[in-house]
């Protein structure tokens, strides 16, 4: 047995090892919208729940919005960032979408879960499908192309969709497709709880996903939580890959504790082969005839094997709290490397993949921090910094390089938000706000328009 093989087998052990383990617990953190109980839509433990969030944005430099991509628009600036647009864009504070989620006690301590729940875009009626927007956008360039970006939103039926068991001394388990630990914890740790219209990490993914945006929710995924004495929090993850050996699999591992307004988690994740899709460039759809792929499903993506330390917090005394994140990111060439043709999530094709594009790792190091502050009830103001610097990972005459000559040079990104929230009841709240980001050298290659971007974005949100 190979090294990746053995270390597979060996995270699975180790995550079925702490869900043996008997120590007190609380129920995990809510899911859905956050609607109070008495104000549910639940019958006979079944609860039927949802998000509509639809707004206004116009943003300085970007490009024609996406009918398809969750957040419409690009948000921060994108290659093909290249005119101003205004029009409608979903989801610019969370995401919207229709669930049901069931809780069915079994004794006194032990309970039956589920999840399903399923991503639309209000705008256009559309199944939120990340990858459909890169794929309607082959053959294009980046001067004609829409909002093509990569995500976890690929058309499925359902983009969570987990059944488990909770337990309020043991923990909880839970076995499907679901957020990874690392997902949960930006969301929990940014000061714009995920907001697309608001902050990179909303609007790109990459942070959440532990370098793959794609990796923000995974298939197949085995999930463990549990708080000790409502201190001290544990959770563990594994991905199987339907086969033997470490190709695709995914650990995860968090440890954090609360007390007295404040709270602390450090993680840690390890991706194989995890995809970074894009569209097709004229050339390659030139030569998908020759390959029998469809140009409507095919796809080219990056493959990498992604490894991730993460240390985050947020300390909260009324009326203002405070976060901060940091994020280190490796990518490394795939030990497991995938094959052309290979099927990604959603049931698109990988016509084109390249397994050698971290020679020399890259490293990415991730950092944000920002404060919201509850100016009068019912009205959050919210500001942040956000930004990430890549290191040089090139070879030969592009080692060391710190211009935007290569995109394997070194350099930065940044952005800074600012907005409001106000809540008019608890299922119906309105917002404003604007995001700015720019990138720098390395990063900025390949951006032959504009390396900035502002969205001012006004919206309504109702949950229920």
């Amino acid at each position: 047995m190979g090294f990746s093989g053995f270390a597979s087998r060996w995270s699975a052990w180790l995550l079925l090892g702490a869900l043996a383990a008997p120590v007190p617990a609380l129920a995990q953190q809510k899911t859905g919208p956050g609607i109070t109980d008495e104000d549910a839509l639940t019958w006979h433990g079944i609860t039927l729940y949802g998000v509509i969030d639809v707004g206004l944005q116009y943003e300085t430099h970007g490009a024609p919005f996406s009918d398809y991509r969750p957040a419409a628009s690009g948000n921060i600036v994108q290659k093909n960032s290249r005119e101003s647009v205004f029009g409608v864009t979903p989801s610019n504070m969370g995401q919207s979408r229709v669930g049901l989620q069931g809780h069915e006690p079994l004794n006194e301590d032990w309970a039956a879960i589920f999840q399903i729940e399923t991503f639309f875009n209000p705008q256009s009626g559309q199944i939120a499908d990340s990858l459909k927007s890169l794929t309607v956008n082959n053959g294009q360039t980046a001067a004609t192309s829409s909002v093509a970006l990569d995500g976890s939103s690929a058309g499925q039926a359902f983009q969570t969709a987990f059944a488990g068991f909770d337990s309020k001394r043991f923990g909880t388990i839970t076995f499907g497709r679901q957020l990874t630990l690392l997902t949960e914890g930006t969301i929990k740790y940014d000061p714009n709880y995920d907001s697309a219209a608001f902050g990179p990490i909303g609007a790109s993914g990459n942070y959440q996903g532990g370098g793959s945006t794609e990796d923000k929710r995974l298939d197949s995924m085995l999930k463990y939580k549990v708080t000790i004495a409502d201190l001290v929090h544990f959770g563990a993850l594994y991905r199987f890959n339907q086969s033997t050996g470490g190709a695709s699999t995914a650990f995860q591992a968090t440890l954090g504790a609360a007390y007295a307004g404040a709270s602390i988690d450090a993680y840690y994740s390890k991706i194989n082969d995890a995809i970074s899709a894009t569209y097709l460039s004229p050339t390659q759809v030139a030569e998908l005839p020759k390959l029998g792929y469809s140009v409507s499903n095919s796809l080219s993506a990056t493959i990498s094997d992604n490894t991730t330390y993460a240390l985050m917090g947020s300390y909260s005394i009324d009326p203002v709290k405070i976060f901060v994140g940091f994020e280190n990111i490796k990518y490394a060439n795939p030990s497991d490397p995938l094959a052309a043709g290979y099927t990604d999530i959603g049931g698109y094709n990988l016509a084109f993949v390249n397994n050698t594009a971290y020679t020399e790792p890259r490293i990415l190091n991730v950092f944000w921090a920002g404060a919201r502050y509850t100016v009068i009830p019912h009205l959050d103001l919210t500001v942040a910094y956000y930004g990430y610097h890549q290191s040089a990972y090139g070879t030969g005459m592009e080692a060391g390089c710190t211009t935007d000559a290569f995109g394997v040079c070194s350099g930065n990104f940044q952005a800074f938000s600012l907005d409001a929230d106000y809540f008019i009841t608890k299922h119906f709240d309105v917002y404003a706000g604007a995001m700015y980001s720019a990138v720098h050298d390395g990063v900025a290659s390949g951006y032959d328009f504009y390396t900035t971007n502002i969205d001012p974005t006004v919206g309504l949100r109702y949950r229920f």
